[in-house]
């Protein structure tokens, strides 16, 4: 039986696939954007390596923002009809930026025929007073918390960690210890107080001087003698024992002499009191007195002593007495002097008149080999007034004197 089935012919087929397969091409030619859109398409750009990748917050918009172009955001809304899910859309919108308007708005015309976007998820806002760009949580805070209540939360809490601390606290004083209380007596785990030689705070010890301030010889008017100051003092800072010697030698004999034993006593910074007896001797017989004083460093370093002396029968006495030093040198000083003494009756075996007796001035020059040992050289005036002056007018005498003196000072 002969085949009746009519069979294409193999170039037929060709022509066939050939038409197709142009209709295809001509149908993907008209689905696709023109050139010119297809080049200014930026929704492949990350903005956020850009700095526009974070948000700029709701209630703060930059002066130089542009508001959002009508037919952009029309195509903005059209792409996200078509291509987001429902997930998608019941979002907000992210408030966008000039250029990520741009980059939506291309992103519209290419949304027909892109790919079903993902799900945009919505942006916080940042927290007034972040930082972007920083990554909280290497801090330890986590999730920057809401302006709202989780901002009290994280104030009210430190106050709250102190408040039960500060109640757990027992008191800060008074009340017994406990009973496992260190030993205040013990410096560590039973150890009692050890002794240490030559660690002591000898800050009341008493100790002791010994100076001779004049040791000199003198001449002057036709005669020569000697001179002789001395004091000697024990104790601590504020007690001491005070013995104070001068004399005057002439001629081979002794003129005059005064000895004090005072109590020093110390009653403020440079200075003290001085409370004891006083001791007369030489011609004219000796004589006994109550002495009382202050003694210290005046300003601009005065050296300063003013004694006060009472004896039945012979009524009140005075006596002062300045120094200062003039430093040429460490080693080099001059040192001036003033004396005056003050008598409330006169004494005619002793020589005293009442009132102003004499005043002494003294200029000496010393040179210290060592603190403790210096040589000098000077020269001295002596004037007598009122009675004093005519008792050494009737021996023979002048009222005024003028002498030279040469000595040493030194002090153990």
């Amino acid at each position: 039986m002969k085949n009746t089935s009519i069979k294409p012919a193999p170039c037929a087929l060709a022509l066939a696939y050939l038409l197709a397969a142009h209709a295809a091409a001509q149908t993907a030619a008209s689905s696709q954007p023109p050139q010119s859109t297809r080049g200014h398409d930026m929704s492949t750009m990350d903005h956020s390596k850009m700095g526009h990748g974070t948000p700029a917050p709701a209630s703060k918009k930059s002066p130089q923002q542009a508001p959002p172009n009508p037919a952009e955001s029309n195509a903005a809304g059209h792409a996200g009809h078509a291509d987001t899910p429902d997930a998608a859309q019941k979002a907000p919108p992210a408030p966008a930026t000039e250029h990520q308007g741009h980059a939506t708005g291309h992103t519209g015309h290419t949304g027909h025929a892109a790919q079903p976007a993902a799900p945009t998820k919505p942006q916080a806002q940042p927290t007034p007073g972040a930082m972007p760009g920083m990554d909280h949580s290497a801090m330890g805070h986590g999730a920057a918390p809401a302006a709202g209540s989780a901002g009290h939360e994280r104030a009210v809490k430190p106050q709250a960690a102190m408040a039960g601390h500060a109640m757990q606290m027992g008191p800060m004083q008074g009340g017994d210890p406990p009973p496992d209380a260190r030993d205040p007596n013990a410096y560590n785990e039973g150890t009692r107080h050890a002794t240490f030689g030559n660690h002591e705070m000898n800050d009341n010890a008493p100790f002791g001087k010994v100076l001779f301030d004049k040791l000199e010889a003198a001449k002057g008017d036709g005669e020569h003698g000697q001179n002789l100051e001395a004091e000697v003092w024990y104790g601590n800072d504020y007690n001491k024992a005070w013995l104070k010697v001068e004399a005057e030698r002439r001629g081979g004999s002794l003129e005059s002499s005064r000895t004090e034993l005072l109590w020093d006593r110390a009653f403020a910074p440079f200075w003290s009191t001085q409370l004891g007896v006083r001791h007369d001797s030489g011609e004219g017989g000796g004589r006994n007195w109550l002495a009382v004083g202050v003694q210290g460093l005046a300003p601009y370093w005065f050296e300063t002593e003013a004694t006060a002396y009472w004896r039945p029968g012979s009524g009140l006495a005075a006596r002062l007495n300045v120094k200062y030093e003039i430093l040429f040198t460490p080693r080099l000083i001059l040192e001036p002097e003033l004396g005056a003494n003050l008598y409330s009756r006169a004494d005619p075996e002793r020589a005293t008149g009442k009132g102003l007796s004499d005043i002494n001035m003294g200029l000496r020059l010393r040179y210290e080999i060592t603190r403790k040992f210096a040589p000098y050289i000077g020269v001295t005036w002596n004037r007598q007034f009122g009675g004093t002056a005519d008792y050494t007018r009737q021996r023979g005498w002048g009222r005024s004197e003028v002498q030279a003196v040469a000595g040493v000072r030194l002090w153990f």
